[in-house]
């Protein structure tokens, strides 16, 4: 299978039913779903039947929107997954940027590089106008890959949540950048 995009040290794919085993632990270690769900440990057969079927839907409904695996592009090892999609209800030509790696891979620049190819094939390959991203206000290692992809702060804001977890009282942050606000615009 082609990948979607690749970057010097990475490999964007799509999901495929095989990757249930990596999600699975990437779901399971609470450092990396600390703002996510509080560390709580997520069930494999919900990834199965589920979340990852949820992913694969994308493929048919769009040519450049979705969740992709990202793998280390010189071994193949799975380190996490990006997504640049529209959320429901949003303008095809804004998605939203996303990212979840192991914790093996933080502090490595993977999420800063891919993230960087995302905007960079939305901006100029698939006439996006404007990306957004948001995590925690608390969350400042994804904040600071933000800011170091060019994105600014747009605005605190406060979910409800079923269940709080540590630091939801500080809110949520949205970042975002425009077309015109990409150095590399077309």
């Amino acid at each position: 299978m082609r990948p979607f995009l690749e970057t010097a040290r990475l490999t964007l794919r799509r999901f495929t039913m095989d990757d249930v085993d990596a999600l699975y632990a990437l779901g399971n270690d609470p450092r990396v779903t600390r703002f996510i769900n509080g560390g709580k440990p997520v069930e494999r057969a919900y990834l199965a039947d589920d979340l990852l079927p949820h992913y694969l839907t994308y493929y048919e409904r769009f040519a450049h929107f979705g969740f992709w695996a990202a793998e280390e592009r010189e071994t193949g090892t799975f380190l996490g997954w990006f997504h640049y999609r529209p959320e429901e209800d949003a303008p095809a030509d804004e998605p939203e940027l996303g990212y979840r790696l192991k914790y093996a891979a933080w502090g490595r620049g993977y999420a800063t590089e891919g993230s960087l190819a995302l905007l960079d094939k939305g901006f100029t390959e698939f006439g996006t106008r404007r990306v957004v991203a948001y995590t925690m206000a608390v969350n400042k290692g994804s904040r600071r890959v933000m800011e170091k992809i060019g994105m600014r702060f747009v605005r605190n804001f406060h979910e409800d949540w079923a269940e709080a977890i540590e630091g939801a009282e500080h809110g949520e942050v949205e970042y975002a950048i425009t077309r015109d606000e990409w150095p590399n615009r077309p």
